[in-house]
C-alpha cells in the first residue's frame, strides 16, 4: 500500500477508500499503518474502507469495478458527497475517466487525450513550440526501418555526428535509451542500409535489453532519435511545476534540478545541484514549455485506486500541499 495513499496526521478528517482486485491480508494493512508517524494504527484504520473484486484476473483493476454494480454501489454510498473527494489511480486511463464521469468525482491525473504530452515525441513537439532549444532530432518513428530513416537523415544533417541517441517514447530513467555510433560510416545512399544492418548492435542502457525485445517495443509505442551531444561534462537542467486547475499556474515557482552527466557509455548519471545561473536562465523556458499545461493535471500509474475524502473543520474540502491537481470530470465518458 503506498505511503502517500494513507491518510496522515495533518489531515485528521480525510477518509481512504482503497480498492484493490483480491482482498488485501490485515496483516499487511497494519503493518503499514504501524508506519504513519504520529498516528495511532487503530485511528488510521478507523479512516479506511478496503474494498475488493475478489476477480484475480489479469485484467485492469478499473474494468472490474466498472463491470460490478453492487460493488459500484457501495463504492457510491462509502464515497459520500463526490464533490467533496478525489480519485487517485497509479494510471489513469479511459477507464478510469469513465469511472469519475460515473461516481461524479474528480480525477487526480491527466486526461487520456493529453498524456501524448508526456511522451518523447509529444515532449519535443511541445518544447518546440514554446521555443526551447532541443537537441537535433526526429520524432513519432514507428518502427526500425522508421529509426534507420531518421539516424540516416541526423547524419546527412551533421556529417561530423558521431553518435546518435534512439530513446523509445515511454521509457524513463533512461532504460528506453540506446546509443548508436555512426564510425565507419559511409555517405549518399548508402547510409540507411548500413545502419539498418547496425541497428541490432545498439548499445542498451537497461541490462539484459536485446534488439529484439527493443525493435518490438518501437513498434509497440514508438520512438525518436536525437543527436548525442558531446563533451566531458554536460548539464541539463530539468524543471518541475505545480499545475493546479483552480489557481494560476504561473505563481507556483519551479523547482529546478541539473543532471552532470561526464562522459561514459552511460547516457545517464547521478543528478547534481544546478548553479543559480543555470536555474536563473532555465526557469522562463520551463515556464514556456508547461504553459500547455493549463488546466490539466498531471499524471498520477495499476493496481490500487484510491478515494479520499478530505474534510476540514469547516467541513470544506482543501487539497494537501501534496496534491498534483485536481480535475472535474470531463462530460463524455
Amino acid at each position: 500500500m503506498p505511503s502517500n495513499t494513507v491518510v496522515h496526521g495533518s489531515m485528521p478528517r480525510t477518509r481512504l477508500i482503497y480498492l484493490t482486485s483480491e482482498p488485501l491480508s490485515e496483516t499487511i494493512v497494519d503493518y503499514y499503518l504501524h508506519l504513519l508517524p504520529g498516528v495511532p494504527a487503530a485511528h488510521a484504520r478507523a479512516r479506511l474502507t478496503l474494498l475488493s473484486c475478489f476477480d484475480g484476473s489479469n485484467r485492469p483493476l478499473t474494468e472490474k469495478i466498472l463491470e460490478r454494480p453492487r460493488l459500484m454501489a457501495r463504492l457510491a454510498e462509502a464515497l459520500g458527497d463526490p464533490a467533496r473527494a478525489d480519485i487517485a489511480a497509479y494510471t489513469v486511463s479511459g477507464l478510469e475517466r469513465t469511472l469519475a464521469v460515473r461516481l461524479g468525482a474528480p480525477l487526480y491525473g491527466c486526461d487520456p487525450d493529453l498524456q501524448v504530452l508526456g511522451t518523447k515525441s509529444g515532449g519535443r513537439r511541445l518544447m518546440r513550440e514554446a521555443g526551447v532549444d532541443i537537441p537535433d532530432g526526429i520524432e513519432d518513428l514507428a518502427d526500425a526501418a522508421a529509426v534507420a530513416e531518421g539516424l540516416a537523415a541526423l547524419k546527412a544533417r551533421n556529417p561530423g555526428l558521431r553518435r546518435a541517441v534512439v530513446k523509445l517514447n515511454e521509457g524513463f530513467s533512461g532504460e528506453g535509451n540506446a546509443t548508436f555510433r555512426f564510425d565507419g560510416a559511409p555517405q549518399g545512399p548508402s547510409l540507411a542500409p548500413w545502419i539498418r544492418d547496425r541497428l541490432p548492435d545498439l548499445a542498451f542502457e537497461a541490462r539484459g535489453m536485446t534488439w529484439e525485445t527493443f525493435s518490438g517495443k518501437i513498434s509497440q509505442m514508438g520512438a525518436i532519435v536525437e543527436a548525442f551531444i558531446e563533451g566531458a561534462e554536460k548539464r541539463s537542467p530539468s524543471a518541475q511545476f505545480l499545475v493546479e486547475p483552480w489557481a494560476n499556474w504561473s505563481s507556483s515557482r519551479p523547482t529546478t534540478s541539473c543532471w552532470a552527466v561526464p562522459e561514459a557509455r552511460s547516457i545517464w548519471a547521478v543528478t547534481s545541484r544546478p548553479t543559480k545561473a543555470i536555474a536563473r536562465r532555465s526557469r522562463p523556458k520551463a515556464k514556456r514549455s508547461a504553459a500547455p499545461w493549463r488546466g490539466t493535471a498531471c499524471s498520477a500509474a495499476s493496481g490500487w485506486i484510491s478515494f479520499r475524502r478530505a474534510r476540514t473543520a469547516s467541513g470544506v474540502a482543501r487539497p494537501s500541499r501534496s496534491t498534483c491537481a485536481r480535475v472535474a470530470p470531463p462530460t463524455r465518458s
